[in-house]
């Protein structure tokens, strides 16, 4: 039963000389070829967080709303009124960098697995995605293809997809990222959980066939990519969201029967991860025979079978002589559903083919008491953020009330090449490929705030009778975290807490995307250190706990000079907020002529904001450099309660945050989402003209009110936020008129709104 195996077939399956030497040690023994597999892809970081793990650790958890924390499936938070949300957000990064229309559609089927494992429907799916520059022809294939296979998914499932994000710049050329998150409507009395119990349960394979797609995925996922990756398109799933519909649904119906004890999806490693992390949840064994696993391809050997990563396919503990009440679920859905295995005492996972043998390793091995290293960071900054921040303002062109004369440029101008810039753009060629009204409960489309915004419905309820909402969003600045970890992830934090606010939404809890190089890597594991740290602070300071994720690492390539190159290190937040009543809410454009428009936080002439990591300066100067914004958080929670209130007191006609591209940029963007002009006018300032434009910083919204409001407003904001706010001008006219001393720029909506909403179309269509 026991083999060797060599240097290159060990390394091939992801472990390292010491770790084989640690698993020979605990089996006693070496492993055979399934057994090396099945330690292969569960002690992968991608399945056992083995150099990530001691730094989550320090992520706050526990909240009164919490009902389900990190270690299952999704998490889960309570709304009230009888009401709990579950959500969650994964990655797909290397397939979707192999075959992005499958990487990324399977990505999406994956991350709804998470949600109705735990007894919720799906009501809505976000994305954040990252490409390189769309001026090359790969970027533009794995965007379209990412996209398409969003679309395909989601569209087919007949779950809405709702909001999200894209950036592109060339530090994501080899190696695109596609996070996708899933919300979803607990629909079963108890959260299904993933611990398997009750000795002599038997335990249930339902769903698809077994194939060879998918194999290795988990490993696969865990390792740099190469010009030899594109052998690895075996480790890229094949989805079916029809198929994935009718598991929905037999799912739902056999947790309402009270039969089922546990559930895992079959997701990452497939059958090895799910017997092995149910066992061991549950301090018990589980017996396994592949003999009777519904397969789709003949001759498969149990390394094939343990380690496929086919799609929709789940895992259940059954409680004993219920089994055929199960079955018979699935069968009528036109999913498979077999006896496969039995809940044992012995806490092992022991694995039958052709009546012998062919694995047995203790479930604690491979899925609870997994490799950990604990890692050094850097004492101080490494040398490309010393240099970053080195950087000065005054090195920058003169710049004048007209413009930039050196570049021959005026702020029109300006305005116009960054609201071209496809970071900055309208992302509607993306989200029109998506159904995002389906199931009814879309309450603001797609480019219409700064976050989703859904109607919590529980099934066969009228629209009219519900009042509660929840907004959602996926927020990280990639290039601030990679200028400042700390202080990026801190800002990724404060704008997902923002963009909820700017909806009316009470932000509740996060689910987070660590998206990073090689851990291994000194630099990588700083910039993973110091940004975790800086999300544990955020979150503790907004009170929105984390409950759950997924960690991505080993996001380079190879450069042309050999050696790896990293993204910038991405670590999404995912955030959903409360809405108790969805009649007080608010978008981003203006809604009334005449309205007041106001900038809530640091005002135009603060010294907190910065050129630092800002588009401006990538887009106008092509420069990577400088300190991005700090965040204040005691400012940052009076402003978000302001912007809050305001809504709910029905004061706050619109609200949009003040991100990348600054104020001007803000300010046209709710000029082209209200089809309105704006009248504005600044306080003569003795700061650079591109800063107060352009500049960037944290705690920042711009908001329209009525003229009726006036008094008790700004009696309001005097009371909450006294010296941070500002009148900027009104809603008026069909012209973005920018002016101080002398006029500054004036343009109109049309060729604001033309610029914007087309910049990415005509780069695919060039």
């Amino acid at each position: 039963m026991s083999a060797r195996f060599s240097a290159q077939e060990i390394a091939a399956e992801g472990l390292k000389p010491e770790e084989y030497l640690e698993i020979v040690n605990r089996l006693g023994r070496h492993p055979n070829k399934a057994e090396l597999g099945m330690f292969g892809v569960m002690w992968s970081e991608h399945c056992c967080y083995k150099n990530s793990k001691p730094l989550l650790k320090q992520f706050p958890t526990e909240g009164e709303r919490i009902l389900v924390g990190p270690g299952e499936n999704a998490g889960v938070v309570d709304l009230g009124e009888g009401l709990r949300l579950a959500f969650k957000i994964e990655s797909h990064n290397h397939p979707s960098a192999i075959e992005p229309f499958q990487g990324a559609a399977t990505g999406v089927g994956g991350i709804l697995r998470d949600i109705f494992t735990m007894g919720a429907r799906p009501i809505a799916i976000l994305n954040s995605l990252r490409f390189g520059s769309l001026d090359e022809a790969r970027t533009r294939r794995l965007f379209t293809g990412v996209v398409q296979g969003i679309s395909h998914y989601g569209n087919c499932v007949g779950v809405p997809t709702v909001g999200g994000e894209v950036y592109f710049d060339p530090a994501y050329s080899g190696n695109p990222l596609v996070n996708a998150m899933a919300l979803g409507l607990m629909e079963t009395s108890e959260i299904v959980t993933s611990k398997a119990e009750g000795i002599g349960n038997s335990v249930l394979y339902v769903g698809s066939t077994t194939g060879r797609d998918g194999m290795g995925g988990a490993s696969f996922a865990s390792s740099e990519l190469s010009q030899d990756s594109l052998d690895d398109r075996p480790a890229v799933q094949v989805g079916d969201p029809f198929l994935e519909k009718s598991l929905i649904e037999a799912c739902l119906e056999a947790f309402k029967t009270g039969a089922v004890v546990a559930a895992q999806d079959m997701g990452a490693a497939g059958l090895t991860c799910s017997t092995a992390e149910m066992a061991a949840k549950g301090g018990v064994g589980i017996e396994l025979d592949l003999d009777l696993i519904p397969v789709r391809e003949t001759g498969m050997i149990p390394y094939e079978y343990l380690l496929s990563e086919s799609q929709e396919r789940m895992l259940f503990v059954a409680h004993k002589g219920r089994e055929e009440e199960l079955i018979e679920i699935f069968q009528r859905w036109g999913l498979q559903a077999v006896i496969a295995g039995t809940v044992i005492e012995e806490p092992i996972v022991r694995i039958f083919f052709k009546g012998e043998v062919a694995a047995e390793i203790p479930a604690n091995a491979l899925a609870e008491n997994t490799p950990i290293y604990e890692r050094e960071s850097l004492a101080e900054p490494p040398e490309y953020v010393q240099k970053a921040w080195q950087w000065s303002i005054e090195s920058l062109p003169t710049c004048t009330s007209k413009g930039i004369p050196e570049f021959n440029k005026n702020w029109t101008a300006l305005l116009l090449t960054l609201l071209d810039s496809p970071t900055i753009a309208s992302k509607q060629w993306v989200y029109r490929q998506y159904d995002h009204q389906v199931q009814n409960n879309t309450v603001i489309l797609p480019g219409g705030a700064d976050a989703a915004v859904i109607r919590i419905r529980p099934i066969d309820t009228p629209p009219s009778q519900c009042h509660i909402g929840v907004a959602a969003t996926t927020d990280c600045n990639g290039l601030y975290v990679y200028l400042d970890p700390y202080e990026g992830a801190k800002a990724a934090v404060a704008e997902a807490a923002r963009n909820l606010s700017c909806v009316g939404a009470s932000p509740l809890a996060v689910t987070d995307n660590l998206n990073f190089g090689s851990p291994e890597n000194p630099l990588g594991y700083w910039q993973l250190s110091q940004a975790c740290q800086g999300i544990a602070e955020g979150c503790r300071q907004l009170n929105t706990p984390v409950t759950g994720g997924n960690v991505s690492l080993y996001n380079e390539t190879l450069n042309a000079e050999g050696k790896p190159q990293a993204i910038y290190p991405t670590p999404v937040i995912g955030m959903v907020g409360l809405i108790e009543d969805l009649t007080l809410i608010c978008g981003q454009g203006w809604k009334n002529t005449g309205d007041l428009i106001y900038l809530l936080g640091y005002q135009t002439d603060s010294e907190h904001i910065t050129l630092g990591g800002s588009q401006y300066l990538v887009t106008i100067h092509h420069l990577v450099a400088g300190r991005p914004p700090r965040v204040d958080f005691e400012l940052e929670r009076r402003v978000q309660s302001v912007c809050r209130l305001g809504i709910r007191q029905g004061w706050v006609n619109s609200a949009h945050d003040c991100a990348e591209g600054g104020l001007a940029v803000a300010l046209a963007e709710s000029c082209i989402s209200g089809g309105l002009g704006a009248q504005i006018e600044l306080l003569p300032s003795t700061i650079r003209l591109d800063l107060v434009l352009f500049g960037e910083s944290s705690s920042r919204i711009i908001v329209s009110v009525s003229p009726a409001v006036k008094e008790g407003w700004e009696s309001f904001l005097d009371e909450e936020i006294k010296d941070f706010w500002q009148c900027l001008g009104r809603v008026e006219g069909t012209n973005l008129a920018i002016q101080s001393d002398s006029e500054i720029l004036d343009i109109e909506i049309n060729k604001l709104s033309d610029t914007w909403s087309n910049a990415i179309g005509r780069r695919l269509s060039a």
